[in-house]
């Protein structure tokens, strides 16, 4: 369960007002759709978590547990540096409208996820936690709970939210599994 909580927790937070919420944001804003929106977000996240988990869950195949132990602590201390760098939506990532509510926000989801922060944390996530499946639950829904809002409701809460704290607690959660990571705390209770 620690793994499922622990995911869920860090992926909410560092979503917020990352670049795929704020796709989000946009896709909401442009079709006026939410079921098909979130479903579709749905859809990719899972997609795209499971094939990210499945790549952490082969690192740690890959490397012994002292070298994983160092890599993985250096990841999440980067990933904490990382989620207080603000994203930016690119012009890019909404030019697929010729494909309907759903595939346009499937594909444009799963393209911006590639390679963005919570992507890069569900693979830490997976080779830190020998539980693939709690970490991909956990990282998916940690990626509904954020988005979900970001649809229904968009604009009424986007200027509620302190980005700056929501990141902030997102990067010392990160730095502290990092520390944690290197120290080897809880290296029993992942394996």
């Amino acid at each position: 369960m620690e793994a499922f909580f622990i995911s869920t927790g860090i992926v909410a937070l560092a979503e917020i007002g990352d670049k795929t919420q704020l796709l989000a944001f946009v896709l909401a804003a442009k079709f006026r759709r939410p079921v098909p929106i979130v479903a579709a977000i749905f859809v990719a996240t899972l997609a795209n978590h499971a094939f990210a988990a499945a790549i952490g869950t082969w690192i740690t195949s890959l490397l012994g547990p002292d070298i994983l132990r160092w890599v993985l602590g250096a990841s999440f201390i980067a990933m904490a540096v990382w989620t207080l760098v603000p994203d930016k939506l690119d012009e890019e990532d909404t030019n697929f409208a010729r494909y309907g509510v759903f595939m346009t926000t499937l594909i444009a989801f799963f393209m911006a996820e590639m390679g963005d922060k919570t992507q890069v944390a569900t693979v830490a996530l997976a080779a830190r936690y020998d539980s693939l499946l709690a970490v991909v639950a956990g990282t998916t829904l940690g990626m509904m709970l954020a988005n979900v809002p970001a649809v229904y409701l968009g604009d009424r809460i986007a200027h509620r939210i302190s980005l700056k704290l929501v990141h902030g607690i997102a990067a010392v959660i990160f730095a502290v599994l990092g520390v944690a990571t290197l120290l080897g705390v809880g290296a029993g209770l992942s394996t």
